[in-house]
């Protein structure tokens, strides 16, 4: 079941997962001032604004953490040993985080024997509300019930959901035939109400129907399905259902018409500003942290391949409204990669690319001069990733609705690359166009800061690298 927060949809359960841990590390952090300080240091003594502010920032820091580190992503296929690496990972950087807090302001203090208390337990706490959660989120109570009007081809796309992540929001209770041709999905599967489908939807406890047909011109169920909107049953359409389960807009069913009317897609003044704000607000912090480890790249170039070899590599790419730009890297490959001059596909273990250029690739350091073409205007920080123009032209020809992902700024990363690995086909392209679609219709503020934060784990693990 997934709800809908400043224009993005959240999975529930995991939503109440933060609320509960949330919870939880506030008590953590209160009695660690306690076991620690004893009752009148701790607060008891008038101090418990103190107390509280201190306690906040230490679940903040958590919480963030724990985003970066993919916790509460419904799609993490992580086993129990991985969710427990990431808890220990996560609160290794609530550490630091807290630890740069207090540094800069000194009044929301957090002692060395209290936070080490804090952490123990928030580990412990964390570990075992993740492992009874990891019991109890796929239970039916956290689950629709829905009802496909419809049991073609279209309705296949809903049955053929193999993930168990894009199968958590929901459970179908069966396939109605919406006429009499050849049914697509199991036999077993399709169900024919006896009488109204208000009182069928009522009697098996239907909470929402999905429609599914492949003809909608001829026998369109207009009344039905009015009567059971009008009942308290969701009718939702089959794209904008597949777009809130699987967090990609599907190209197999999609329509101009849903791209029209349906909400998102927007080019608002204030989104550009905040967007702006934020793009140049990061990649200034950005620059200045990481200006140490761009110069050590450098070097590490320099003495790979010679004094005279260059740094940087320079390639044309596609932008916002189709605009070509020069994207700026740190050099992985040979000065040879494209002897032809016919742009290739980046391969796994690609023998083009360098010793150093392995290890820059790896950690995404070789992206860190696009922070210069943020700050310049011509990307943004999140986004759909830039193509060439020889593959922009070659993907629009293949892929339908491929030139609709140039309506929003390129970015360093974006939902695309978090949720699918590194593209290199025809296949891998539309695949990642899904997910660029999703990203176009409901970009936001709070998305942005979401996708940049669970990037920190991609880097970390080295994910989708080549």
């Amino acid at each position: 079941m997934a709800i809908r927060i400043l224009r993005h949809h959240v999975n529930l359960p995991f939503a109440l997962l933060a609320a509960v841990e949330a919870l939880l590390l506030l008590l953590c952090a209160i009695c660690a001032a306690y076991i620690r300080l004893g009752a009148t240091q701790a607060g008891v003594a008038g101090s418990w604004p103190l107390t509280l502010s201190n306690a906040s920032v230490f679940v903040a820091a958590v919480l963030v953490s724990m985003i970066a580190m993919g916790l509460y992503n419904a799609r993490q296929r992580a086993r129990i040993e991985g969710v427990l690496l990431r808890i220990v990972a996560a609160m290794a950087g609530a550490v630091i985080l807290v630890a740069l807090v207090s540094y800069f302001f000194p009044a929301i203090y957090f002692g060395r024997g209290v936070l080490a208390w804090a952490v123990g337990s928030a580990i412990l706490v964390t570990a075992t509300v993740r492992i009874l959660f990891g019991r109890v989120v796929d239970e039916r109570i956290f689950k629709r019930r829905v009802l496909v009007y419809g049991a073609g081809k279209q309705a296949l796309s809903i049955s053929q959901l193999r993930r168990r992540s894009d199968q958590r929001g929901f459970s179908v209770a069966g396939y109605v035939a919406a006429d009499a041709r050849p049914t697509s999905v199991a036999a077993d599967r399709v169900v024919r109400p006896v009488g109204s489908l208000v009182a069928f939807a009522e009697s098996n406890d239907i909470d929402e129907i999905v429609v599914a047909m492949d003809e909608r011109r001829q026998a369109f169920p207009v009344h039905e399905l009015l009567e059971c909107r009008l009942a308290g049953v969701e009718v939702i359409d089959l794209v904008s259902f597949l777009e809130r389960e699987t967090g990609k807009v599907r190209l197999d069913v999609l329509n101009p018409s849903w791209m029209i009317f349906a909400q998102g897609f927007s080019r608002d003044p204030w989104r550009q500003l905040t967007s702006r704000t934020f793009d140049i607000a990061i990649a200034l912090m950005l620059l200045i942290l990481m200006s140490p480890v761009m110069l050590l790249t450098a070097l590490a170039i320099k003495i790979e391949d010679g004094l005279r070899a260059p740094v940087f590599y320079r390639q044309l790419r596609v932008g916002k409204d189709g605009r070509e730009f020069n994207l700026v890297k740190f050099r992985s490959m040979g000065l040879d990669a494209e002897p032809d001059g016919k742009p290739r596909w980046a391969q796994s273990d690609d023998a083009r690319i360098t010793r150093v250029g392995s290890v820059i690739r790896k950690l995404r350091v070789d992206e860190l001069p696009q922070l210069l073409i943020v700050l310049n205007g011509a990307m943004s920080f999140v986004g759909p990733r830039p193509e060439r123009p020889e593959f922009v032209v070659q993907l629009s020809e293949a892929i339908p609705y491929y030139r609709e992902r140039h309506c929003v700024k390129p970015g360093i990363t974006g939902w695309a690359q978090l949720c699918y690995p590194y593209g290199s086909s025809e296949r891998d392209a539309r695949e990642k166009l899904q997910y660029d679609l999703y990203y176009v219709k409901n970009h936001s503020l709070v998305f942005d800061l979401m996708i940049l934060l669970q990037t920190v784990e991609v880097v970390l693990l080295g994910k989708g690298a080549r």
